[in-house]
């Protein structure tokens, strides 16, 4: 399979530069007429600038955009609407694709746009998809038993060098899932899946498919490089106290890990539920750790110290702010830049995150992307969208704030810039980050 899936990468690589080669270009406009004002106030840095260019909608968690360049967006308890625009560079229509109370984050398409994708806690679905008409036939269950647990969102992606291989994403059950250290368990984890072998009743999430990453505690968004690798951002763990001591207000650090080629990376092992990484180093200091390093927090899964976190998990390439809480990742046209969208934090006095960052890349002389800032580097990354004072951002439950709470991240294919979305309870948004 991993040959084969070589010599179809090229061919998808391919179709996916003549895809994005059809979509018109559009203009950036400066409002459209409909639109509100933003629900909630955010200031932009200094060369960006934001418009809103929809409202009204709810629970925005994705957004993606088909070989015609119409945007398609999962609304989290209601299904999917799909959008096109005008000449103005403003949406002109809006449509409601599939109604499905049960999807609520994972959206995703393949590269010719004949096949979508998207999830619900516990399965996959899957569409015939037609972009010149946008619509939807011959729906199938592609993967079912995933668990239900703290964790609700499933996270879908087309690998792109091989569109009949999916990963699918199942977060923890719990803030420390002491079982999901076992691969079997089907949490904390990430799988393959092939959908030209896809029994008539779908995939079992826990007995079929390949592991291609677990101890991910909840690995939201992931999203491939020009060269094919998966970078994923991930949610850590709440509450921690270390030694009787309270380390939770700046410590775990939230993730940006390097998760590999999906041709061939498989069974790598990230850390949780035993191995964490550091944001401040202070409560560390007589261990000498630094941000980025890992630390065991309890026993377990073959580990029995800092060292043996730091031999045997994939420490993080950077880390962010501890309950910044990352949803969405994506690159720039160049990948000379990652865009991570920051939800926003509960656990945590005061409050972080409810912003959207630049990480700054590079492509090494190998011809692979990295962060170009150190592992251990604590601004490795810049805020360009943010609430006034994040600080000051109330957090009662998952969507209801008195913030902006991001979560949607995508370069749109049409020139304009970043679109972002908002699932905050009170008004699903989607706005255009704009560099001037």
């Amino acid at each position: 399979m991993r040959l084969l899936g070589i010599i179809s990468g090229f061919t998808a690589l391919l179709s996916a530069a003549q895809v994005q080669a059809e979509v018109r270009q559009l203009p950036l406009p400066t409002s459209c007429t409909g639109v509100s004002a933003l629900r909630f106030p955010g200031t932009v840095a200094s060369g960006w600038s934001v418009m809103k260019i929809a409202g009204g909608l709810r629970g925005v968690r994705t957004v993606i955009w088909d070989a015609n360049g119409n945007m398609l967006v999962s609304e989290a308890g209601k299904g999917i609407s799909v959008h096109t625009f005008g000449d103005n560079g403003c949406i002109n229509s809006t449509s409601t694709l599939i109604s499905n109370v049960q999807l609520n984050h994972g959206l995703a398409l393949t590269p010719d746009s004949k096949t979508l994708y998207a999830s619900g806690e516990r399965s996959v679905w899957s569409w015939t998809y037609d972009p010149a008409t946008r619509t939807v036939s011959n729906q199938k269950t592609v993967i079912t038993g995933m668990d239900s647990g703290i964790h609700s969102t499933r996270n879908v992606i087309v690998v792109k060098q091989q569109p009949n291989l999916i990963l699918v994403q199942v977060g923890s059950n719990a803030n420390l899932d002491m079982q999901s250290a076992q691969p079997a368990t089907g949490r904390a984890i990430i799988k393959i899946f092939d959908m030209t072998n896809a029994p008539a009743a779908g995939h079992n999430y826990k007995t079929a498919g390949e592991v291609f990453a677990y101890g991910l505690r909840n690995e939201i968004g992931f999203v491939q490089d020009p060269a094919g690798i998966v970078w994923g951002v991930e949610n850590s763990g709440d509450d921690f106290r270390l030694n009787n001591q309270d380390i939770h207000q700046d410590n775990p650090a939230e993730k940006l890990n390097n998760l590999g080629d999906p041709l061939t990376a498989r069974d790598n092992w990230y850390g949780y539920p035993t191995c964490f990484s550091v944001w401040s180093p202070t409560p560390f200091a007589s261990k000498g750790l630094k941000t980025g390093s890992q630390f065991m927090l309890a026993a377990g899964n073959g580990v029995s110290s800092d060292a043996d976190c730091a031999t045997k998990a994939k420490a993080p390439r950077l880390t962010f702010q501890a309950h910044s809480a990352p949803i969405w990742n994506a690159f720039d046209a160049n990948a000379t830049n990652m865009y991570v969208t920051l939800h926003g934090s509960w656990d945590r006095q005061p409050p972080t995150g409810f912003k959207v960052v630049e990480v700054p890349f590079t492509k090494l002389p190998s011809g692979a992307y990295d962060p170009v800032a150190p592992a251990d580097s604590m601004t490795g990354y810049k805020d360009i969208f943010s609430a006034p004072n994040p600080g000051g951002c109330t957090a009662n439950g998952l969507t209801q704030s008195n913030c902006i709470r991001l979560t949607a991240a995508g370069w749109d294919p049409s020139g304009r810039g970043l679109f972002v979305g908002s699932d905050n309870a009170a008004e699903g948004e989607i706005y255009i980050l704009s560099k001037k």
